[in-house]
């Protein structure tokens, strides 16, 4: 794993999120789980060897950043908002996520096919969120403040993970550093300013949910990429081109390469994206899932 500083552990070279961990005084805090079952195994084992680890937090809902948790059962409290609570390993009509899991396993982790579980078996226990929140929560482990930070956009449940003692913070999926970035269901109002908040902090390292650690000079490109879509498929719209016209002419691929393991997704990042776009700017933005009161705090059974 890449060593962001002295306390500050990430992998950026694995097929989906750049799961990570922090050392500390009192233990071990670890942020995202590999999707790869052998790599979530070989995590934990990494991340036990400087301490107990104490809290688990997962920054968003979508699989790559969560199925790992079920290797790490036991191994501390899984902290997360209500956004990644309410939809844990839920399947839609476009994408069942215990699938996606699977479907990874023979190209990017054929090693870890004796330790992936059956669906049954899965499904009764992932190691779901027990700390829940909304708003923001500020943890205390050792000698460390761990600020988690609501920043909905990508998900509704974002959270960035601000570290001010190493002057570093997690953004998760708020950005794509040097990749594609997915746009799915996000709102990317919300996003910007998510993006604004996370520019106010006083940070020398950016550790983001895809691609290489960054610097904080870095929410400009991922905000201008965001605006860069929106302005394509405003004009697609405005010029009376059709949904799959506007999928069609609309494309940004060669702006950057897709995420590790995922190169034969391009076209359908491109799709999804213009496509999801298309539809909210001609129907309008749907109500953003607010969840409960801000700041409030739940314990849940895993």
């Amino acid at each position: 794993m890449e060593r962001v500083t002295p306390n500050i552990f990430t992998e950026t070279h694995l097929r989906g999120c750049n799961p990570s961990f922090v050392t500390t005084s009192d233990g071990v805090v670890v942020i995202d789980t590999p999707q790869l079952p052998s790599k979530a195994v070989a995590m934990r084992e990494q991340a036990q060897s400087h301490g107990a680890i104490r809290y688990l937090i997962n920054t968003e809902h979508h699989v790559d950043h969560i199925f790992g948790n079920y290797y790490f059962k036991g191994a501390g409290t899984v902290v997360a908002h209500r956004g990644v609570y309410d939809n844990f390993m839920v399947s839609t009509p476009d994408l069942d996520p215990f699938d996606y899991a699977a479907e990874a396993i023979p190209t990017d982790d054929p090693q870890g096919e004796a330790i992936f579980p059956d669906p049954a078996t899965y499904r009764m226990s992932p190691n779901r969120p027990a700390l829940v929140f909304t708003g923001d929560l500020t943890l205390y482990v050792g000698d460390h403040t761990f600020n988690l930070l609501h920043t909905p956009g990508h998900t509704p449940g974002q959270v960035a993970v601000h570290l001010p003692e190493e002057r570093v913070v997690f953004t998760g999926d708020t950005v794509f550093s040097e990749c594609q970035t997915w746009l799915m269901t996000s709102d990317v109002e919300q996003w910007l300013a998510s993006l604004s908040r996370l520019r106010a902090l006083d940070v020398d390292w950016l550790v983001p949910g895809h691609g290489p650690v960054t610097r904080p000079s870095y929410l400009d490109t991922q905000r201008s990429v965001l605006l860069d879509w929106v302005s394509a498929v405003a004009s697609a719209v405005a010029k009376g081109w059709s949904r799959q016209e506007t999928v069609q002419r609309v494309n940004f691929a060669d702006r950057y390469p897709v995420d590790i393991g995922q190169g034969h997704m391009m076209s359908h990042i491109q799709t999804l994206n213009a496509a999801s776009l298309w539809d909210k700017l001609t129907n309008g933005p749907a109500t953003p899932d607010q969840g409960t009161a801000p700041g409030a705090v739940y314990s849940a059974k895993a």
